[in-house]
């Protein structure tokens, strides 16, 4: 019979699939002897068969839970439930990523009318008894029950109005009482039963309601975020309770080694006394910095710094802790590899190998490629920030710059994002359930809090900005305002946050662009040491292109000539030209454009220096760069001289059913050649200009996009060979071009042997051969998408991560056919997915010369580019 439950002496760091993370990290602190509180792990594999087989499973898994209970009561000398002396424990989530806050705990299990008495006497403190009990009558309804916790909320607060007092702690046993009795009455009016009294009924509802936490909505939208695979499961720990609310002597905190927003090295975290777990986290009672604990219990202190000394120098990574101190005596109830910042994640990662803790090749696989974006977008300009008006300020939970409307509910910060509308989301504390309005917001105001708070900790793991406990402010929500003294702020008005100072500003404030660290650009040396990939930049103009070169890029792998049409200048010499009606006509306008194109391609050419550069010819159909609304259509004609009916009739004409499908790309040059000889004469004499002036030896790649069968690639190259000669033959000066093709029409992918005979080079536009691969317009996706990914029907959105199994496998076959023809053909790729690391990972494995990407995900590729080639080498050992 397969075993599901392991004892914490059982496991081992290296069980983390089957203990989950914290399971696995429980089972290791007792191996290496730290006071890790007794008990045992139910496996992920139980989770996974409840949701295989439901009732099924439960008579062995009962069985074995209650063997391992035993065994606990017999080395706790306490029994669950007992009367005398009983056994609480707490049950708690825990899969095998961490995902914190996502799914549920219930701390004190075992209380019931009786047990409580008996704890009460034990230990001679009735008031802490009865504050356990109402707490986990509380915990338990709310996870296990499904009783929305407000209603509970709302009693213990009119209480302590009615007891005229702040703290949870200034009620007595007595209050506390008369609180359990109302929490019962709530539970038998909604349950239409009374709260369960059996402690082993209790035991297991607890295991069943954290396997369905699995599944809890706030748990799949943090999994689809951060790319967490649905089948892995929780396990689920049962774990002896220690206490840190039996009075003064007793307290509870959250703590990480190192400072989770910067990375440095210095021990950060809040605690609290006469408290549980729940209370710091929550943001119920605003805590107090670690560093005064020792102050508070100086052996207490010297005892948690030596633990959290010992656990990062045995996980080798930045730790997050959770402890309780119960009677001067300190317990460790959770460690786990903290969440941090991009800029945190960089520095831990570097100091690390100077430390000497780390290798180059580990600190970078440390150090999450999509994190580091978030170092090189603006923050706020310091100039702007000292003519700000503060409106209050509250503690800097999560670095960054954030400007945005207020807005006071996560739906309605979903649904202004919607709109377009930058939103800050504005709350009195955060919890799970608003986990997708802190994913849509620009950044989070919360009213309590401290620096381990919900809030903080989700919004440093998503490097959003986050101010928490900015307690002067008075939030009605009903009423969609905070207040500031007797100022009022309403839904829609504008807020700055800055959350590298814990400031909130009136209104927008501008931003600056970032600095890049010197730890960041050691760590990016690295990384450029160990990668194989090249990495290119999608950059269509000079200022595009000096970005991405700041940012480390190698050259540029896809230039859309179109974009330089759309400027105002422009756009009325294309319009001209798509409204000609003979070919001079075509010829006149494009004589107009040319200059225009050309320079463009001198500045190009000038910022990139010797790199290389593709161009792609022009590709979307020509309607895109015509009015569609009758009023635009109207005026244009007034301002071409021509009718309205002509200029109507023209766009009549050149709209298309499927224009995604239609007369764009290389189909365009074989109606309309003059376009593409006016590109590629752009493109050559632009590169002769800056060898002449500059002595910049370009190699221009020309790109023909759309290419399905090999005669249309012929027909469009003898285009570029035919104006690239007349060019140079005029100019007499030697040059080098190459003349390639984008793989995105499937048929190309599988006769990527015949066109690799006319093409020097393969750039696999991904976006494309993605839509025709799938049948998915682009464009129209996004109305599905979401419903397919919310069913499980797609892991993930195809538009967003290559699909190995299908477009992949275009790619590797198309690869694979153009090296038997042309074995030194250049492969890249240019799509979106150019900037995706696990895209990425991919194109090394298929062997790609190079991926291309947007200038602000270069560093990303850079990034992932090095540790896919480290993780490929290990795979291969």
């Amino acid at each position: 019979m397969k075993k599901f439950v392991y004892g914490f002496h059982e496991g081992t760091a290296g069980m983390k699939s089957l203990l989950g993370g914290k399971g696995a990290n429980l089972a290791e602190m007792t191996r290496i002897g730290l006071p890790v509180p007794s008990g045992f792990t139910v496996t992920t594999e139980a989770c996974n068969q409840y949701y295989e087989e439901g009732a099924k499973l439960w008579n062995g898994l009962k069985e074995e839970t209650l063997q391992h209970l035993a065994e606990l009561e017999e080395k706790m000398g306490k029994k669950l439930g007992a009367v005398k002396n009983p056994l609480l424990v707490s049950v708690r989530s825990g899969s095998a990523i961490s995902m914190p806050g996502m799914m549920d705990t219930i701390l004190n299990l075992g209380l019931n009318d009786a047990s409580v008495e008996g704890l009460a006497e034990g230990t001679a403190n009735p008031r802490f008894a009865y504050d356990s009990y109402r707490r986990f009558i509380q915990m338990f309804s709310d996870v296990v029950l499904e009783i929305p916790k407000y209603k509970f909320d709302a009693i213990l607060d009119n209480k302590k109005v009615e007891k005229n007092v702040e703290e949870d702690t200034d009620l007595t046993a007595e209050d506390l009482k008369d609180i359990i009795e109302k929490y019962k009455a709530i539970v038998k009016k909604e349950c239409r039963a009374d709260f369960p009294q059996d402690v082993k009924d209790q035991l297991f509802m607890a295991i069943e309601a954290v396997f369905k936490s699995w599944n809890n909505p706030r748990a799949n939208v943090y999994r689809k975020l951060n790319d967490i695979p649905h089948s892995l499961g929780t396990a689920v720990n049962i774990q002896s309770m220690v206490f840190g609310n039996m009075g003064e002597t007793s307290g509870t905190g959250v703590a990480f080694t190192r400072d989770p927003s910067t990375g440095e090295k210095k021990l950060f975290g809040e605690f609290l006394m006469n408290a549980q777990g729940e209370d710091v986290v929550a943001g119920i009672r605003t805590p107090k910095p670690i560093l005064e604990l020792q102050n508070t219990m100086p052996q207490a202190y010297d005892k948690f710094l030596e633990v959290a000394n010992l656990l990062e120098e045995h996980y080798t990574d930045m730790q997050d802790i959770e402890f309780t101190i119960e009677n001067q005596e300190l317990y460790i109830l959770q460690t786990r590899n903290g969440k941090r910042t991009a800029l945190a994640a960089v520095n831990i990662a570097v100091d690390m190998v100077k430390e000497g803790r780390l290798t180059k090749e580990e600190a970078i696989l440390r150090v999450d490629p999509l994190q580091v974006e978030q170092l090189l977008h603006p923050a706020f300009d310091e100039k702007e920030l000292e003519k700000g008006k503060i409106i209050t300020k509250g503690l800097p939970a999560s670095s960054g710059a954030a400007t945005g409307k207020i807005y006071f509910t996560p739906e309605d910060v979903v649904e202004a994002n919607n709109r377009g509308e930058r939103a800050i989301l504005v709350r009195a504390e955060t919890s799970p359930e608003d986990i997708e309005g802190m994913v849509a917001s620009q950044g989070i105001l919360t009213a309590r809090g401290g620096m381990t708070s919900h809030a903080a900790v989700v919004a440093r793991g998503m490097g959003k900005c986050c101010i928490a406990g900015a307690g002067e402010m008075k939030i009605q929500e009903a009423n969609k305002i905070f207040m500031v003294g007797e100022t009022v702020y309403h839904e829609g008005e504008y807020i700055s946050l800055d959350g590298n100072e814990g400031i909130v500003y009136e209104g927008e404030i501008a931003t600056k662009e970032s600095q890049l660290t010197d730890n960041f650009l050691e760590l990016m040396t690295w990384a450029d040491a160990i990668r194989t990939l090249k990495i290119r930049t999608n950059a269509d103009t000079p200022r595009d292109t000096k970005q991405a070169i700041e940012f480390g890029a190698e050259g540029i792998g896809l230039c859309r000539t179109e974009h330089m049409f759309f400027e105002e200048s422009r756009i009325f010499v294309m319009r001209k030209m798509i409204l000609s009606r003979t070919e001079e006509e075509r010829r006149k306008a494009l004589a107009e454009l040319l200059p225009m194109q050309r320079e463009d391609f001198v500045e190009i050419f000038k910022a990139m220096g010797n790199r290389p550069v593709t161009v792609r010819l022009l590709d979307p159909p020509l309607h895109e760069f015509l009015p569609h609304e009758e009023e635009d259509i109207q005026q244009l004609a007034q301002k071409m001289q021509v009718s309205f009916t002509q200029l109507q009739g023209v766009v009549n004409d050149l709209k298309e059913m499927n224009p995604m499908l239609g007369h764009r790309g290389c189909r365009l040059a074989v109606t309309y050649p003059e376009i593409y000889e006016m590109q590629v004469r752009a493109i050559i004499e632009a590169a002769v200009i800056v060898k002449e002036e500059e002595g910049i030896d370009v190699v221009p790649e020309i790109m023909i996009p759309l290419v399905g069968e090999l005669k249309e690639l012929q027909y469009n190259k003898e285009i570029v060979l035919k104006i690239a000669k007349e060019v140079l033959s005029e100019k007499e000066i030697p040059l080098q071009y190459l003349v390639g093709t984008m793989i995105e029409v499937p048929r190309a992918a599988v006769t990527a042997d015949e066109i690799a005979t006319e093409a020097e080079f393969f750039s696999f536009g991904t976006n494309d051969l993605t839509q025709m691969t799938f049948g998915y317009s682009r464009d129209d996706a996004g109305k599905f998408i979401k419903e397919y990914r919310e069913k499980n029907i797609l892991e993930k959105d195809p538009f967003q991560r290559i699909d190995r199994k299908g477009v992949g496998k275009l790619m590797e076959l198309a690869s694979k056919l153009g090296k038997e023809t042309r074995p030194n053909i250049k492969l890249g790729i240019c799509g979106e997915h150019g900037g995706d690391p696990d895209s990425i990972e991919f194109c090394h494995i298929l062997g790609l010369d190079y991926v291309s990407c947007s200038p602000y995900r270069v560093p990303v590729a850079r990034l992932a580019a090095a540790r896919a080639a480290i993780i490929n080498k290990e795979q291969a050992k």
